[in-house]
């Protein structure tokens, strides 16, 4: 009997999610295509996301000396400029798409580069270079992930006027900067641009940034990047934005208090929406909300049975981690194949100068909920790793149960933080806490130690 549909799963969209799917019916033996819309795998997250955004910051440490051990001062170094910091980019993304095109091609999975359109809930169309051809497919997973929202009232020109999505091909770096939204995307960039010099102002209507971290964390992060000359105007929101031509084109913000910003050039980080517009979802049956996403269960199954999405495009947690496990249970929930659900404990990285990242819940989140717990603080100061390394700084928080001593929280900022967190999030998921800590030994000189002191800190609290 001759299989109506031409594969058993298509995956539109080759970030991680896309690509995890497509990998993961592969290895099930599955005829399995993946269309991605550029000429090169990898999706927004290679193409102008995470891993251009954190080479990018890797870049703007080694310029700027802040990954040298320099007794935690500022090293006076040569200002880069636009193409300096981005060959590195360059580098990393090619050879990393080189390798995920390696994988997608050793499990079989054919890649098709194009638009990719729904004809009916089976059938898609893909574009290309206006050429067009259709296949068919019994089960599809949409991972089309997300694209900035545009500035109001003035398009991004790559120049004086951006997104995150043009930070890749900047051509130069400004010497002002006024950044628009103080949420992950915001926060990384204004950290990165101000350890480079950069003058950077931040605005957000928003009271405090980044308001689900723990709020000593942020605290000590407008700390540090106060002390980089950033300035933060919350609170605030835009109510225009004008281009003077110049020499050199200057942006203009006018915020609805009457302030005005002026920046050699605009960062807008408000946001992101799904990439659903070309889709032609309505002749799948399916709709899109407000901001392009779509809605899901816990199986990643949409309202029409045999079409998934994951990723960004579902909305939070938006994070490359998340995202590519997502696609992996969707993949395969949609071929019959029974999957554990996700961990209920993910790690949160925010790739700010400082660094930051968190697992488990935040002290204001065990507040709202009465949960009674103690905490333990150990800054890199007291640690010799982190005297070796020049940040004083830092700190790792834990928070533990008052009753039965589980770990419930780790929170870091600091050098490593999204490396140290790990073992926190081993713990926390093994059902570990206070005395795994007290009872372990750590190597030394390591900033795991922090673990080792933190406990103890909260060990001598509920002694008391």
């Amino acid at each position: 009997m001759t299989d109506p549909f031409d594969y058993d799963l298509v995956c539109i969209g080759s970030g991680p999610a896309g690509q995890r799917g497509a990998v993961q019916a592969a290895k099930l033996g599955k005829r399995v295509a993946l269309v991605e819309r550029r000429g090169t795998v990898g999706g927004m997250c290679l193409a102008t996301g995470t891993i251009p955004s954190k080479t990018f910051r890797e870049a703007v440490l080694w310029f700027s000396g802040n990954n040298q051990v320099n007794g935690g001062a500022t090293q006076t170094v040569q200002r880069p400029t636009a193409p300096q910091l981005l060959a590195r980019v360059d580098e990393v993304v090619a050879r990393e798409g080189s390798v995920i095109a390696n994988q997608l091609s050793r499990n079989g999975v054919d890649v098709m580069c194009g638009d990719a359109s729904f004809v009916d809930p089976h059938r898609i169309r893909i574009t290309n270079g206006g050429v067009a051809r259709e296949i068919t497919s019994a089960n599809i997973l949409l991972a089309t992930g997300t694209h900035a929202v545009p500035a109001p009232g003035s398009e991004p020109n790559g120049e004086t006027v951006i997104s995150s999505d043009d930070i890749s091909n900047l051509k130069r770096l400004p010497k002002s900067l006024a950044v628009v939204g103080a949420g992950v995307i915001g926060i990384e960039y204004a950290s990165m641009f101000a350890a480079l010099g950069v003058q950077v102002t931040v605005v957000d209507r928003r009271d405090r940034p980044l308001e689900f971290l723990d709020a000593e964390i942020v605290d000590e992060l407008i700390h540090q990047m106060r002390k980089r000359n950033v300035n933060f105007r919350l609170g605030e929101a835009v109510e225009s934005l004008t281009v003077e031509d110049g020499p050199p084109p200057r942006a203009v913000l006018l915020l609805e208090s009457g302030k005005r910003i002026v920046a050699d050039m605009a960062l807008f980080s408000v946001g992101r929406v799904g990439a659903t517009d070309m889709l032609a979802l309505s002749n799948a049956g399916l709709t899109a909300d407000d901001r392009g996403r779509i809605v899901v269960d816990a199986q990643f199954r949409t309202s029409v049975p045999h079409i998934f999405a994951a990723g960004d495009v579902i909305g939070y947690p938006s994070l490359a981690a998340t995202s590519s496990e997502q696609g992996r249970l969707a993949a395969a929930h949609a071929l019959g194949v029974s999957a554990a659900p996700m961990a209920e404990h993910f790690p949160i990285g925010i790739y700010a100068v400082p660094e930051i990242s968190m697992v488990g819940a935040p002290e204001h989140a065990l507040t709202k909920a009465k949960v009674p717990y103690e905490v333990g603080i150990a800054r890199y100061r007291e640690i010799a790793r982190g005297q070796i390394l020049g940040d004083d700084s830092g700190f790792l928080k834990l928070l533990f149960h008052r009753d039965d001593r589980r770990l419930l929280g780790v929170h870091i900022i600091g050098t490593g933080a999204t490396e140290l967190l790990h073992i926190g999030q081993a713990v926390l998921g093994l059902g570990g806490g206070l005395d795994y800590f007290l009872s372990t030994v750590f190597n030394y000189p390591t900033l795991a130690e922090c673990y080792k002191v933190a406990a103890l800190n909260a060990a001598n609290k509920l002694a008391m």
